[in-house]
Order: C-alpha cells, then sequence, then structure tokens
C-alpha cells in the first residue's frame, strides 16, 4: 500500500512515499527549485518520490497524507484576529487572498499535481494534526516498542508543545500547550533581536550562546516566560509582537535587554553574546522540567522528539546526559519536512491500524539517505557533455585517494549516494577537510562557505572511535546531539577569551582537533557506522590510517543561504564558485585547477537570500 506524505505552504515544504510501512523516498522541495526553505506545494518532490516508488501514468495512490489540518489552522488566525484587532489588520487582510485562493484548497491542488504526473487520484486524502504529523515522525520510525514522545515547536494549528507516550503502533496525548505561548517563538523571536531571520537563522543563536554569559537568565524568567515545575509554560505577550505584529520581539524586549535589535549583517556585540546564552539555556530549563515530568508521569525508558526545537542539539545533548530517559531518539527531519514523513506513518501506523516490527537499536530512516541519487554513468555524461575534465577512480581505491587529499590539506566536496533528507548533510552531500588544521574553520567558513566567522564545524567520526575522542556513550549518527570533546585532547584556557575579539576567539586552538571544536569545548557530532553509510565510513576509516586520526569535517555542501546541492550540476556550480580544491563527484574527481574558466552568469549573495 503506497502512501504518500506531504508538507507545505509554510517553509520546508516536502514530500515522502510511504510503501505498506516501508520508507522508500523523501525529499525536501528546496533541494529541486534551489530556493531555501521553499514553501511551495512540492512538486519536484512529489515527482522523485513517485519514480522512487515505481509509479508511472496511469497507476494509482492509495492515500495522500497531509501534515496538519488547514482548516484548523485558518480558525486559529481568525480567531487570533478577533481577539487582537484592530492591530494586525493589515497583514490579516493581506494573507486572507492567500488562505481563500491557495491554502484552503489543499485536496484540489494535490489532485492537480497528481494529474500532471498521470496518477491517479488515490481514494483518501487524509489530514493528521500538525503535531501528530510530528509525533508520527519521532516515534514510528525509532528503534522502540514503546516511549515518551515530545513535540516542541513554533505553532501548527494550536499546539506548540506535546507530551505523549507511543506503544506498538498507538500514540496518545496526555497534554499539549498552545499558541501564543511557545517556546519555538520565543526562540525565534531572540533569533530575529540578535538579527537572525526567523525559520533559518535559529540554528546561529544556538552556535553563538557559547561565546556569552547568562547574564539575561533570571531577566527571561521574571519578565518573558514564567515556567512551572512541570516544564508548562506562559510567555509575556508585552514583549512580543508576533501576535497581530509584524516583527516577532516587541519594542519592550529592546528596553529589557539593554539596546535595540541588532541589524541583518551588522557587527555582533557582547551583549547579542549574552542573549544566545541566556535564551539557549531558558529553553534547556523549560526542556529538562517538560523531559522530568514526561519520565515522572509515563514511567517510559526512552524519549522521542520532534518539532522544530528538537533540531536544538544542544539541548538535546543536555537532555541525554541529564539521565531522565536511557535513550533518545530524534527525528533527523525534525521541522515541517519531517511532518510529511510523519502524516503518512500516521496514516499507515496510526489510521489503519498496522503493527510495527522494531528491534531496539535500529531504527527505518535508512540513515536518512532518502533522497535523489545519480549513476556513474549519468554522472559522466553530464561531465562529457560539457568537457569537464576528470578522472575516475575505482571503487577500491577510492577512499585512500580522497583520504590522501584531505591529509594534504585539500577541501573536498562530496556528491555520491542518495541525498540526505533533513538539515544535515551526513556524508553524501557533504564539504569534508582535516579537523587537525588550526587554520580550516576560519578558512571554510569566509572562502567556501561565505558565513559568519563564528559558526562551527561539525565532526564524523567512526562510530567504535567515538568514545575515544568525544564525552559520548553512544551513536549519533544524525548530528543531533553535542558532547564535549574528551578532556585528554582538550587545550587549556588561556583566561582572556572573553576580552578577545570574536574572529580572535575562534581561531585561538582549543583542542587537538581544533577545527571542529566549539568555544566551549564541545562538538555537533555525527558518527558513522559501516552500515548505514560504508563509502563515507571507508573514507574516514582511510583517513585515521593515514593521519592517525578516525574523524573529519563535515558540513553541508552548499554557500550560505543555498539549500543543500542535489545534482552533479548543483555539485559542479557550487564546486566552482568557492575555494574548494576538489570535487568528488560519485568516482569521479574533479581538481580545481584543471577547470575550464567559470564565468558565473548570476552572483551567488543575489541568487541566494542571506540567512
Amino acid at each position: 500500500m503506497k502512501i504518500l506524505g506531504i508538507s507545505c505552504d509554510y517553509h520546508d515544504s516536502a514530500a515522502c512515499l510511504v510503501d505498506s510501512g516501508h520508507i522508500v523516498a523523501a525529499a525536501q522541495e528546496e533541494r529541486f527549485t534551489r530556493k531555501k526553505g521553499d514553501a511551495a506545494l512540492p512538486a519536484e518532490s512529489i515527482k522523485f518520490c513517485l519514480q522512487q516508488a515505481g509509479l508511472r501514468p496511469g497507476d494509482r495512490l492509495d492515500a495522500v497524507a497531509f501534515y496538519d489540518k488547514p482548516l484548523l489552522k485558518f480558525h486559529r488566525i481568525l480567531q487570533t484576529q478577533r481577539a487582537v484587532a484592530p492591530r494586525g489588520l493589515g497583514q490579516f487582510l493581506a494573507a486572507m487572498p492567500v488562505w481563500l485562493r491557495r491554502k484552503l484548497w489543499i485536496e484540489a491542488r494535490l489532485g492537480q499535481a497528481l494529474d500532471q504526473l498521470g496518477i491517479l487520484q488515490p481514494d483518501q486524502v487524509l489530514f493528521p494534526e500538525h503535531h501528530l504529523s510530528h509525533a508520527a515522525s519521532a516515534f514510528y520510525p525509532s528503534p522502540f516498542e514503546q516511549a515518551a514522545i515530545l513535540t516542541v515547536d513554533g505553532v501548527g494549528e494550536w499546539a506548540t508543545t506535546t507530551l505523549g507516550t507511543g506503544n506498538g503502533h498507538h500514540i496518545e496525548f496526555a497534554q499539549q500547550l498552545t499558541y501564543p505561548h511557545s517556546l519555538g517563538l520565543l526562540y525565534s523571536a531572540m533569533s530575529q533581536y540578535c538579527g537572525f531571520r526567523v525559520n533559518s537563522g535559529e540554528y546561529k543563536l544556538m552556535g553563538l550562546a557559547p561565546y556569552g554569559e547568562p547574564r539575561y537568565v533570571q531577566a527571561m524568567l521574571e519578565h518573558l516566560i514564567d515556567v512551572r515545575d512541570d516544564g508548562s509554560f506562559a510567555l509575556n505577550l508585552d514583549y512580543f509582537d508576533y501576535v497581530g505584529g509584524e516583527q516577532m520581539a516587541g519594542p519592550k524586549l529592546a528596553e529589557l535587554l539593554g539596546g535595540p535589535p541588532r541589524a541583518a549583517e551588522g557587527p555582533i556585540e557582547r551583549r547579542h553574546m549574552h542573549v544566545a546564552r541566556s535564551v539557549q539555556e531558558v529553553a534547556e530549563l523549560v526542556l529538562l522540567r517538560l523531559a522530568k515530568h514526561l519520565r515522572a508521569t509515563t514511567g517510559m525508558r526512552q524519549l522521542c522528539l520532534a518539532g522544530g526545537v528538537a533540531l536544538n542539539c544542544v539541548a538535546n545533548g543536555k537532555l541525554l546526559r541529564s539521565g531522565l530517559f536511557d535513550d533518545l531518539w530524534i527525528q533527523p527531519a525534525a521541522g515541517d519536512a519531517g511532518g510529511a514523513l510523519g502524516a503518512a506513518l500516521a496514516v499507515w501506523h496510526g489510521h489503519l491500524g498496522q503493527p510495527r516490527q522494531v528491534d531496539g537499536v535500529h531504527d527505518a530512516m535508512a540513515g536518512a539517505l532518502l533522497g535523489p541519487e545519480f549513476s556513474a554513468e549519468e554522472i559522466q555524461t553530464y561531465l562529457d557533455s560539457r568537457s569537464y575534465p576528470y578522472t575516475r577512480i575505482a571503487d577500491a581505491d577510492w577512499p585512500q585517494t580522497v583520504a590522501q587529499l584531505l591529509a594534504d590539506q585539500q577541501v573536498v566536496a562530496l556528491c555520491q549516494g542518495r541525498m540526505e533528507f533533513g538539515p544535515r548533510a551526513l556524508g553524501n552531500r557533504s564539504i569534508v577537510a582535516d579537523p587537525r588544521s588550526p587554520q580550516m574553520q576560519s578558512q571554510m567558513n569566509l572562502k567556501i562557505k561565505f558565513r559568519e566567522s563564528f559558526r562551527p564545524f561539525a565532526p564524523s567520526v567512526l562510530q567504535e572511535r567515538a568514545a575515544e575522542w568525544f564525552a559520548i556513550d553512544r551513536p549519533s549518527p544524525y548530528m543531533l546531539l553535542v558532547a564535549d570533546v574528551a578532556s585528554e585532547r582538550q587545550l587549556p584556557l588561556q583566561g582572556d577569551e572573553s576580552t578577545l575579539e570574536l574572529t580572535q576567539w575562534v581561531n585561538r586552538p582549543r583542542s587537538t582537533v581544533p577545527a571542529i571544536t566549539h568555544v566551549d569545548y564541545s562538538a555537533r557530532m555525527q558518527t558513522v557506522s559501516e552500515r548505514d553509510n560504508p563509502r563515507y565510513y571507508a573514507l574516514i576509516q582511510a583517513f585515521e590510517r593515514l593521519t592517525g586520526c578516525p574523524l573529519v569535517i563535515n558540513t553541508s555542501f552548499n554557500v550560505r543561504g543555498e539549500p543543500i546541492v542535489c545534482t552533479p550540476d548543483d555539485a559542479y556550480r557550487c564546486f566552482m564558485r568557492t575555494s574548494i580544491d576538489v570535487l568528488a563527484l560519485g568516482p569521479f574527481l574533479l581538481q580545481k585547477q584543471q577547470q575550464p574558466h567559470w564565468q558565473d552568469r548570476e552572483n551567488w549573495r543575489e541568487e541566494f537570500r542571506l540567512d
């Protein structure tokens, strides 16, 4: 039975195809359209998923699942406007045509998209609630037979946080918090206050936090958010403007935090670092209390997480280390994109009552490698048609060849195998480099990623060697946990760090693998297993044989503001726009100095909106 899951119309639209409970394919629309966070109906993602499942013109889907209830969301908007009118009337009137012409008619729009592909209409189009889609995406692919479930995001229809349980193929909710009280919206408001784009730059706020001190935590707890012992909370809306306003943060917030919001691309002051650190600690406080309450009320020993806030890997690491639960499983596409997957699984397991099969160890996500892939023949045809010089490397020689390039301080971009689903590149659409280099973080940020210098890079480490290099005792395959670099590999602080300029602080080595060690000795790590990604595993293994270091830098293959690359052409364009030394395109290696002169007809800074 083939079920197509869809999310769209807000941000990060996606499609997923589930066949009798097996996840066949999943992809975000931005990867095809090259529009970061694309919210459009995911026509290209749908086309890919149907092809991957072997559906052809004249075939019929069994069901389509949409990741929320548009009518219920529309009701919330009407109710909210009624409560705050006449504030926000202009914004409300501007939004109404979009709702009345498009968002309310998702079933008809999906039908048109399927008609254009020649696919017969399914008998059922179903609409799980937004947070049920999140919960289903977290629990059903997890390795656990039963678990507590926590979903936290900005807002769905009304819910912003849900607490529940999964048992077998059943999901039950016990408690929810509703709009306008939202941890996700609090974090987004602070991201905007610090000059980062909402629904895009929240991870920057998390990366900035270790540079600051928690100076505003008490003020936030006294004035912005009332957090109860069970983790439930209420926001003081006097300080926010997202209900009926055009900005997330209200004027009173600037008074509380000692100055006006930072302008986009403006200088980052110490105050912004302290705000980032403070809201990060507040978010962690809320999540820990919610988790403690879940543990006490459910008795469950495992926890599943989804929703945009579940991408906060610093908080996830603290949840794990708290010992409240024996283990965590976090949906790698925890945001709205993952709602497409959750909606399809909610129909299969929840609506149709189909059982799950779990072993307690392995999840059902196939390493999140669920997107398109390109054969060697397709890649070679592409390269030959454009006369791009390349060398083909035999599969047996590929790991050693690429590892030697990394050991020689070359930066290599990888485009191979199936593209990752979710915001993290996990070795198939990645830029990799030597983590031992003190200069590599700065070089990659400024000359390759074209992004802020304070941003840390993540390590990919052989799973069986992770505990020797990081303070972690379990796999982290999806780069969703932060752990400290092992103490014996840390370098002592010099005591003047808080007085340094940001660029000086960033560039000061803190461990024997300085390029992946953040200023607080932490790292957002990915453990790599031979089972999930044998080719990437073999590369890191070869790098260890050469250098004694079983990890590499892994950052997503894109420039700032650009979606992660999908196709060979995406990869080549990004390669030529940057200071990447070598492109590993399937079995083919392309050296930058051998390529023809690149005349980019479009400035990437104009093509991609900065986040």
